[in-house]
Parts: C-alpha cells; sequence; structure tokens
C-alpha cells in the first residue's frame, strides 16, 4: 500500500517541512510522524519503502523507535535512515551500529538527503524526474 511512501520523523515543523517540500518535488510521496511512537505506529500501519528517522524526539528516542520498528515483523526490512544534529566522532558509527541503514547530519544537505533516499529506497530509480 505505502511501498512508495517515505515516512518522515521530525519534531522541528521547519526541519519537516523542508524535507517534505524537496521529496515532493522529486516525485516522492511522504508520511509524516512527530514522535517516535507515532512512527512505529505508522510504518506499521502502511509499510513505507524508507523512513527517515530523527533521533532526538519528544517521547522515544529515533534508536528506541528504530528498535521497535526491527522487532515488528511487518517493519523489519523498512531501510531507517537516522537523521541527527549529533556530529561528534563516533556518532555515526553508534548509530549504524545500533542498525541504522545510512546517517544523514543536521542541518540536513539537500543533496546528500536526495543521494541516500534514491540509494535505499527501492522503487527510487523509476520515480524522481520521470512519468513512468
Amino acid at each position: 500500500m505505502g511501498d512508495e511512501q517515505i515516512l518522515v520523523v521530525e519534531d522541528n515543523a521547519r526541519n519537516m517541512t523542508l524535507v517534505r517540500d524537496v521529496l515532493h518535488a522529486t516525485g516522492y510521496r511522504t508520511l509524516e510522524a512527530s514522535t517516535g511512537r507515532q512512527a512505529v505506529l505508522l510504518a506499521a500501519q502502511h509499510g513505507p519503502a524508507l523512513v527517515l528517522m530523527d533521533i532526538r524526539l519528544p517521547d522515544i528516542d529515533g534508536t528506541e523507535a528504530l528498535r521497535l520498528l526491527r522487532a515488528d515483523e511487518r517493519t523489519a526490512s523498512i531501510p531507517v535512515l537516522a537523521v541527527t544534529a549529533e556530529a561528534m566522532a563516533g556518532d555515526r558509527e553508534r548509530l549504524l551500529a545500533a542498525g541504522f541503514d545510512g546517517y544523514l547530519s543536521k542541518p540536513i544537505d539537500l543533496d546528500a538527503l536526495l543521494v541516500a533516499v534514491r540509494l535505499h529506497h527501492p522503487g527510487a530509480s523509476a520515480i524522481p524526474g520521470t512519468n513512468s
């Protein structure tokens, strides 16, 4: 059902709008969640092709939300990219070791965002910039 959708998990409205607008402009459809728990529920309901997960969220953090996604057979295989302002040495490695499929740092580089989405979104090569 949601196989072409990207679930964007972000509690900052400005960041959410930026990511959503860039994804929509390049042909992707999005779902939006502002908390980790909401992300887990939406992923189970809609089965998106990819999740962009903020790490610092108001209820459970992105790492805990990832753990819950991986524990559910409906969402276990969905690629999840960490999106974080945490840029300390070792943060990228720590998040990848936690099970994230990729890492994007904030402020978000829009070119890097689109490259990462195309790399991890199963149908990406057929979506942006084409009518096929």
